[in-house]
This record gives C-alpha cells, sequence and structure tokens, in this order.
C-alpha cells in the first residue's frame, strides 16, 4: 500500500519507540514524504535530541535509516498539483502533502484532525484502543 507520510508521524519515532516505528518498516507499506522533511529534522535535532532519550548518534542512525525507508518526493515533481491541494487542504501547512497524494493518488498517513475536515483524499491515523 502506498502511503504520504506527515511530519508529525515521522518526529513521533524520533520522540518515542513503538506502534508507529513498528508500522513504518512493515515492507507491506510503500511509504512517500516532500523531500524538504529531512531538512526539518536537521534544522530542529538539537530540539528533538533534548526532547527525547536519543542522543546525537541515534538521531543520525534513526534518521538514516528513515531515509532509506521512506522515498522522498521533490518540489517540482508534484507543482502540477499545488492548485488543486490549496483547493481541498484544510490546513496551508499540509498543501505539500494533499499535492503529494494528488500525485501518487494515494492516502496520508497523519495524526492531524483538521486532516478529516476534508473528503477528496483518504486519511489513515493510528487508532489507539
Amino acid at each position: 500500500m502506498d502511503l504520504i507520510v506527515d511530519a508529525n508521524i515521522l518526529f513521533s519515532i524520533l520522540i518515542k519507540q513503538g506502534k508507529t516505528e513498528e508500522l513504518i518498516f512493515k515492507n507491506e507499506f510503500h511509504l512517500f514524504t516532500p523531500e524538504y522533511i529531512f531538512e526539518e529534522f536537521e534544522k530542529h535535532k538539537s530540539e528533538i535530541i533534548e526532547k527525547t532519550q536519543r542522543n546525537s548518534e541515534d538521531f543520525n542512525n534513526l534518521t538514516n535509516i528513515l531515509k532509506k525507508r521512506i522515498n522522498t518526493i521533490s518540489n517540482e515533481e508534484t507543482e502540477r498539483f499545488i492548485m488543486a491541494a490549496k483547493k481541498i487542504s484544510p490546513d496551508p501547512d499540509d498543501i505539500d502533502y494533499f499535492a503529494l497524494a494528488l500525485k501518487i493518488k494515494c492516502p496520508i498517513w497523519s495524526q492531524d484532525k483538521k486532516l478529516k475536515l476534508q473528503k477528496k483524499i483518504i486519511k489513515y491515523t493510528l487508532q489507539k484502543k
């Protein structure tokens, strides 16, 4: 199954081991994210390390593993979907995820409740029982 993974899902893996991390590494999922996400990781590296039990080496190792596991897609590849994404995204911060979902024709994996406000793109979440 193809899925777009948003930044909050990826940040949650860096912060805490758990079900999300398990799911990321299941081979049945083909994961995609905008290419700038890993730049954001680096930009917030010290903050992430401070909030987690990870050290710099752990952070770098996990980030490198995620880079190998998740396909990054450039803005140039999704550029023609941006206008349509702007029309359906309930949050301007999520436009790139919607453009990517429109390009690949797949759902978005996110914990963002606002994404339920639209009906064009399916949203998956990790339900807590």
